[in-house]
C-alpha cells in the first residue's frame, strides 16, 4: 500500500463519508452559515445607511448652526448699531438740553444784572439828587441868609416861571 495511492475501498467509503458530511452540512450547516452571514451583512449594510444618515444630519446641522450662528450676528450687529444710535441721541439731546439750560441761565443773569444795574443807578441818582438838593439848600441858606440877594433870587425865581408858563 502506498501512501500516495489509496486503496478502492478506502477510497469509496470516503467518498460515502464526504457526501454524508456534505449532505448534512449543505442540509443543516450552510443555510445557518449562510443566514448568519447575511444577517451580518444586513446589520453591516444597516450600520453603513445609519452612519450616512447620522452625516447627513451631521452637516444639515452644521448648516443649521452656521445659518443660526449668522443670524445671530446679524441680529448682534444691528443691535449694536440701534444701541449706539440711541446713544447718540441721548447724548444730542443731552447737549441741546445743556445747551438751551445754559442759554436760559445765561439771559437770565443778564436779565438779573440789567435789574440790579438800573436800580443801582436809581439808588445813586436818588442819593446825588439828594445831595443835590442838600447842596443847593445850604447854597440857598447862605446866600438867603442877606436880605438884598433874597429879593434878587425871589425875583429870579418869578421871571423862570413867568418863563416857563409862556
Amino acid at each position: 500500500m502506498s501512501l500516495l495511492l489509496p486503496d478502492a475501498g478506502l477510497l469509496f467509503w470516503m467518498i460515502i463519508s464526504f457526501g454524508t458530511v456534505f449532505f448534512i452540512l449543505a442540509k443543516y450547516g450552510f443555510p445557518v452559515i449562510v443566514k448568519m452571514v447575511e444577517e451580518r451583512r444586513a446589520y453591516i449594510q444597516k450600520s453603513l445607511d445609519d452612519a450616512r444618515l447620522a452625516k447627513d444630519q451631521l452637516n444639515n446641522l452644521k448648516v443649521e448652526s452656521d445659518a443660526i450662528i449668522s443670524s445671530a450676528r446679524e441680529e448682534q450687529m444691528k443691535i449694536l448699531h440701534e444701541a449706539n444710535q440711541i446713544k447718540e441721541n441721548i447724548v444730542n439731546s443731552a447737549k441741546q438740553e445743556a445747551k438751551e439750560l445754559t442759554a436760559k441761565q445765561i439771559d437770565d443773569a443778564k436779565r438779573e444784572i440789567t435789574k440790579e444795574k438800573e436800580a443801582a443807578i436809581r439808588s445813586i441818582r436818588l442819593q446825588i439828587a439828594m445831595l443835590s438838593v442838600e447842596v443847593a439848600e445850604k447854597v440857598v441858606r447862605t446866600e438867603l441868609s442877606k436880605t438884598p440877594a433874597q429879593m434878587d433870587m425871589i425875583n429870579r425865581f418869578l421871571e423862570e416861571t413867568s418863563e416857563l408858563k409862556s
